[in-house]
């Protein structure tokens, strides 16, 4: 009948030593992380009217994966998690991106803060996986409502720019 140290040395040899190495050989491929920048001219922020405490809402909870200004947490850089931050950020970005916003036509923009605000308030947003790692991004109920007054009130502001341009 094998010993317990006889026992704990095959399980360290024949299942943690090849999982640590497994795990060093990730670390060759953690993926390619999409671009991050501070300067980003397109952004809703220049021309939509946005209180600092909106702004700071928005920054906090959703400009990590919906602008280029992401801000990549140590853990980022740990394959397979980075695998996983990569994809949310992808997805993110391809659904909604604010430092995109001026590139955008009205309609995307009237259509996109439609979909923030019903996002918001069916919390969808800020993503459940998110909000682990991100307390910060958390939101009370007056917090989300005012996200989604401002959302459906830009919605409102820029279909009304709309209707003046045409005149």
């Amino acid at each position: 009948m094998p010993t317990g140290s006889l026992v704990m040395g095959k399980l360290i040899k024949f299942v943690l030593l090849p999982l640590l190495v497994a795990f060093g050989i990730l670390q060759f491929f953690r993926g390619e992380y999409p671009e991050a920048r501070l300067e980003n001219p397109a952004d809703i922020h220049q021309s939509v009217e946005i209180s600092s405490e909106v702004s700071g809402l928005l920054r906090a909870a959703c400009y990590d994966c919906h602008s280029m200004e992401t801000n990549y947490p140590w853990y980022s850089k740990i394959a397979p998690i980075s695998w996983t931050i990569i994809q949310h950020i992808r997805e993110g970005r391809e659904e909604l991106n604010f430092s995109e916003w001026e590139n955008m036509s009205r309609r995307s923009r009237v259509k996109m803060l439609k979909e923030t605000a019903e996002e918001i308030e069916e919390q969808g947003m800020p993503h459940p996986q998110y909000l682990r790692a991100h307390p910060e991004a958390r939101l009370t109920d007056v917090q989300r409502q005012l996200l989604i007054d401002w959302a459906n009130q830009s919605a409102r502001n820029t279909v009304k720019r709309a209707d003046k341009d045409e005149d």
